[in-house]
């Protein structure tokens, strides 16, 4: 009964403003379920906001100084926070951007990450026009909360063990390969294994981690269809995609959600209140680190502090570190902030007038990302989550309902995904791409014979713009076609030396002809699934809407280099800016994720990939934090 109450004031408020889904999610129904969701929110606030507390105004001679400073409380930030702390002899200050996500409604529902993106929540970025994309600008969000870009990367996918024994290549360090560094992922696991897929080997999952992973998201009937489909065409089915024998198959998706089907982050599953109460801690929020500091000791050059305000012309505070400076900014505010301190290419530093303090050209040159083409079809049954648009009457009723079910039940619509079911293929598979109907050889660029280069995410609703609803009167559904191994490279630059000013991203989508013909295979593959019983009994493929796919089938090879040209965008996935690879091939940190040429700095985020994962990042950025933090705690106490 206390339920159905709680439940009420969101029907009274939905049917007041049926003004879309997404403003529901960021307007001031907010308020309303965040108050109905408050045993799962942080009780006070243990997170500092009076500055003077923890850092010295600049020019104040006097420091307060922490032996460890982590700048960015994002997807590794927290991990790091969390690890080094449980040696209380070490006093460690975060520094984030935004705020706490734990109070934040989007971060916590399983099908608000798209509301999410173009809030206050996450960085508004825009790539470069994309020269070969038909000079488009791209959108290309990041978080801006504690957990990071955790807040819209949702499924627990870590790439293929080969992955990570190519790290292990690139580097000359055997403990990034998959047989050594794979317990890294098993000690932030806590896995629940669902009955409905027995096939599971839970064996090969961490119970006892503080991030719960598992099966606990809703399954529209349409994703089911899509596997059986998938598997028609000659995908095989996965009983995990993390398995050590490799990432290929269909199967639904392992996410970040919990029992309580609510979203996991890394601030929920590592800064916990007990966490947050450690002496030896203490989170910043809401500051921007607009410099790091640097002093030649010996004739070296150490990073001693941080500089951080809460406004452009703010008043600006200094933090010093003791041993250890690390930038968990993510895979283009890292770079940036390197290169506005002064460390980076040292001709381009120099066109903006920044003194250098040191010359590394690897600093922002090997932006890969992993693009991504959406198609949309048409859906038969009536059945799929576009009423999550809250447009309409009936579609305001359906909403209403799925919320009341996700409020008494945590089941339903609201508890999903939104990306339930995915399919990682190779695009030299000879069985779904034979060779009579594709001669024409593809360069492989994967890590080895058992990671896939593409993937086709299946989702119960059709989006325009990252996070619009597609025409809510019309039930589609999408299929995301996406590359996971680019040979496509590409920049982040400075536009100007002030940190207020976001730098330039050109991630050069489609520059090698190799990016476009797999991604036309992928295209290809997932138009056969969509032809294929029995998803192909729910789509209609007479559709002849403008804004639906139904006539691409229909196209040749050159017609969909068009449309990959026209319609490639992010899947959120930028790495490998500040290579982890010896200097001499441009790499910007070493195996243990030291800065080269710099005392006391390291980078813990997805910039320091090696390569790219085959896969979705935010495990490997996990485990590499867990990875970093034993190997701190080591040195530090020899």
């Amino acid at each position: 009964m206390r339920k159905i109450l709680d439940a009420l004031p969101i029907i009274r408020a939905i049917f007041q403003e049926e003004a879309g889904y997404y403003r529901y999610i960021s307007g001031g129904l907010l308020a309303i379920l965040a108050i109905n969701l408050r045993h799962f929110l942080v009780r006070r606030s243990r997170f500092v906001t009076d500055y003077s507390t923890v850092a010295r105004r600049v020019n104040d001679l006097s420091y307060d100084e922490f032996d460890v400073v982590i700048v960015g409380g994002g997807t590794a930030g927290c991990v790091l926070a969390s690890r080094l702390t449980e040696d209380p002899s070490l006093r460690v200050l975060v520094i984030e951007a935004g705020g706490s996500g734990k109070q934040v409604l989007e971060s916590r529902l399983p099908s608000a990450w798209g509301p999410a993106l173009r809030t206050q929540y996450g960085y508004q970025l825009y790539t470069t026009p994309q020269v070969h994309a038909n000079g488009k600008k791209k959108y290309m969000p990041r978080g801006k909360l504690l957990g990071g870009c955790k807040l819209f990367n949702i499924r627990a996918q870590y790439g293929s063990p080969s992955d990570f024994d190519e790290w292990a290549q690139v580097t000359g360090d055997q403990s990034w390969s998959w047989s050594s560094f794979n317990r890294y992922f098993r000690k932030f696991e806590k896995f629940t294994p669902d009955p409905r897929l027995s096939q599971t080997d839970a064996s090969q999952r961490g119970t006892q981690g503080p991030v719960e992973v598992g099966y606990f998201t809703n399954m529209w009937k349409g994703c089911e269809f899509f596997i059986k489909s998938g598997i028609n065409i000659g995908i095989p089915l996965s009983p995990d995609f993390n398995l050590a024998e490799g990432s290929i198959g269909i199967n639904r998706v392992m996410t970040y959600v919990s029992k309580r089907r609510q979203r996991v982050s890394t601030e929920t599953a590592y800064l916990t209140d007990a966490v947050l109460s450690r002496n030896n801690l203490k989170v910043v929020v809401h500051a921007r680190a607009t410099r790091i500091l640097f002093e030649k000791v010996d004739g070296r050059i150490r990073a001693v502090g941080v500089n951080f305000t809460s406004s452009q012309g703010g008043q600006s505070f200094q933090a010093r570190a003791r041993k250890e400076i690390i930038l968990s900014s993510g895979a283009l505010h890292s770079p940036h902030l390197l290169m506005i301190s002064g460390v980076g290419p040292a001709d381009h530093l120099k066109g903006h007038g920044i003194q250098l303090v040191h010359d590394l050209p690897g600093v922002g040159s090997h932006l890969v990302d992993h693009p991504v083409v959406n198609i949309r079809c048409k859906e038969r049954t009536g059945l799929t989550s576009n009423f999550l648009s809250a447009v309409g009457f009936l579609n305001t009723i359906k909403f209403v309902k799925a919320m009341v079910q996700y409020q008494l039940f945590g089941t339903g619509p609201i508890a999903s995904n939104l990306g339930e079911a995915a399919a990682f293929f190779r695009s030299d598979d000879p069985i779904v791409f034979p060779s009579k109907d594709f001669p024409e050889k593809i360069l492989d660029s994967t890590s080895g014979p058992e990671s896939p280069d593409l993937e086709i995410i299946h989702a119960p609703l059709a989006l325009e713009d990252h996070t619009n609803v597609f025409e809510p009167s019309i039930h589609a559904f999408s299929m995301y076609v996406a590359l996971l191994r680019p040979t496509s490279v590409g920049t982040v630059r400075l536009k100007s030396a002030s940190p207020w000013e976001d730098p330039l991203i050109d991630p050069n989508y489609c520059q090698t002809q190799h990016d476009v013909d797999v991604l036309v295979r992928g295209l290809r593959a997932a138009l056969k699934i969509a032809q294929t019983e029995p998803l192909s009994s729910i789509v209609d493929a007479d559709s002849k809407h403008p804004g639906l796919d139904h006539h691409l089938p229909f196209l040749s090879d050159e017609e969909l280099v068009q449309v990959v040209r026209d319609r490639v965008e992010t899947l959120y996935h930028p790495s490998s800016t500040c290579r982890m690879a010896p200097l001499k091939e441009n790499g910007v940190v070493d195996s243990q994720q030291r800065v080269y040429g710099i005392q006391n700095l390291r980078i813990c985020d997805a910039s320091t990939f090696s390569t790219p994962v085959s896969g979705h990042p935010a495990g490997a950025c996990i485990a590499a934090a867990e990875k970093l933090s034993d190997i701190i705690k080591l040195q530090l106490a020899s």
